[in-house]
């Protein structure tokens, strides 16, 4: 294709903007589960079981997005509710989209809240194998109260050592002609952390980003 081949580069364009090199996140979706107690709409969260990855901490259902499985991220946000706790796809009525959330760590999350049609806890059936346990807190208490803030740094490494004790080059910057301060660490930009301390366990990282971001929709007037 010619560069004068200006009807070509149109068609070419996307429809819609999506994220730019996001094949090279961990791409995953959760559910913000909506549940009416006693008048009263509740977040359901889970327990992480203590053997997998992130074990014990607090979370929405949600998981991995399957590109072979999933046809879109909603897709993505039920299977795993489903099989995390045991209920039926007839029992999620999505709501809605919350904002694309991006880590430093390279997570892309995709976020749907859902109003969930069960009577109590009772009715989930957890999977033991991803989930110890769940419980659910009234919204109107995120909603009085405000997150901890505290900050970690967040630096770029080109070199590190490996578990030998060796140096180990993942970018030559020095080699490619590239300006000094690149020969070295740099960056080191703070990234904040949001923290809920609740009656039931800490609340914090991914899942505090998205009841912050959740609290300040429902508070806009």
């Amino acid at each position: 294709m010619k560069i004068t081949d200006l009807d070509e580069i149109i068609k070419k364009l996307p429809k819609a903007p999506d994220i730019q090199g996001r094949q090279d996140f961990f791409n995953s979706a959760v559910i913000v589960p909506f549940i009416e107690i006693d008048h009263s709409i509740h977040l359901l969260f889970e327990k992480r079981a203590a053997n997998i990855r992130q074990a014990s901490e607090i979370c929405f259902p949600g998981g991995k997005h399957d590109p072979d499985t999933d046809e879109s991220y909603q897709d993505t946000a039920i299977r795993e509710t489903i099989e995390e706790i045991g209920i039926l796809e007839n029992q999620i009525d999505v709501l809605g989209r919350l904002n694309t959330l991006i880590t430093p760590m390279g997570v892309i999350v995709e976020t749907f809240p859902a109003l969930i049609s069960i009577d109590s806890l009772d009715d989930v059936n957890i999977n033991k194998q991803e989930v110890e346990k769940v419980f659910t807190i009234p919204i109107t208490q995120f909603q009085s109260i405000a997150p901890d803030l505290y900050h970690v740094r967040v630096e770029i490494q080109p070199t590190i050592l490996d578990q030998n004790g060796d140096s180990q080059t993942l970018f030559p910057a020095q080699k490619l002609g590239l300006p000094e301060k690149y020969h070295q660490p740099w960056g080191g930009n703070k990234m904040r952390i949001l923290v809920y301390n609740t009656e039931y366990d800490t609340i914090w990282g991914i899942t505090a980003e998205i009841i912050h971001n959740l609290i300040q929709l429902l508070n806009k007037k």
